[in-house]
């Protein structure tokens, strides 16, 4: 079970459950439950993932976020005092203008912060040499198989002449996986322009580019899905890929099957592999 959660990083996720529990503990009123429901949200998205949630998916999931505390919070008139009545408190009674005026000048502040931040992010040049498509290793291990990629060929591939039928049903079930899965990113036509690719450093490939996919063998594209941006070697960093490793949520037969429909789709056909060489 924790293996099929190893993509949490669990300080975060602990320490944003232990808030909760504090809360709960102390009986807190409303106000203090939604700023604590949305702050520990937005630090679940924004670290509690080993691979990093592009920034447009935070922005998209806090603002669902907000919405429903927003409904929530305003669903009885009980619970809307309950939430205003500390802000009430804040503006109205003099004890609180220190904490008032604190609070007019800090939220500011912080905006302004981080809008500076943002405009001034210096680009700087890889600390090495990066390889666009690194040299993939030998063998790769899927579950409790060793896949070769210097000469293994999709297993599914030569379906394509023996068996049609049988071929384009595997080329269906990769569209419908691709659909399910990929195109957010890679986009609806594979040219890498999905809907958060804006989001993502380095983007998306471009499937749709000749000289990609038809470039690597079907091995190669089998490696870079199973282990994704993790798995990449140092000689193609510096990497901050949101890719996840597709090896933990598909089965090889998918993958192989992904792979068949990018090909297909883009009317590209693979590099053939060191056996036919």
């Amino acid at each position: 079970m924790l293996e099929s959660l190893a993509f949490l990083r669990w300080p975060v996720v602990v320490a944003v459950a232990a808030v909760f529990v504090l809360l709960h503990w102390r009986r807190a009123s409303s106000f203090a439950w939604t700023l604590a429901c949305w702050a520990g949200i937005y630090a679940l998205l924004r670290f509690g993932f080993a691979t990093p949630i592009p920034s447009s998916v935070v922005q998209l999931y806090m603002a669902i976020t907000t919405l429903a505390l927003a409904v929530y919070v305003s669903s009885s008139a009980t619970r809307r005092a309950d939430f205003t009545a500390p802000l009430v408190a804040l503006v109205n009674e003099p004890r609180l203008r220190p904490l008032l005026g604190a609070t007019l000048v800090l939220l500011p502040a912080l905006a302004a912060g981080n809008v500076f931040l943002g405009s001034h992010e210096e680009l700087e040049a890889p600390a090495f040499g990066r390889t666009v498509h690194p040299a993939p290793p030998d063998t790769i291990s899927f579950g409790d198989k060793t896949i070769d990629l210097i000469k293994g060929d999709n297993p599914l591939r030569e379906l394509e002449t023996k068996e049609p039928e049988r071929f384009r049903a595997h080329v269906e079930n990769g569209r419908k996986t691709y659909y399910k899965n990929c195109h957010f990113c890679h986009g609806d036509a594979m040219a890498g322009d999905g809907m958060y690719a804006h989001g993502l450093n380095p983007i998306p490939t471009n499937f749709t580019d000749p000289g990609t996919i038809a470039q690597l063998q079907e091995s190669f594209l089998f490696w870079r899905i199973a282990k994704g941006g993790p798995g990449l070697p140092a000689e193609g960093g510096p990497w901050d890929s949101a890719m996840p490793a597709w090896e933990k949520f598909l089965t090889e037969e998918e993958i192989w099957e992904v792979i068949l429909f990018l090909y297909d789709h883009t009317g590209q056909r693979p590099r053939a592999s060191g056996a036919e060489h």
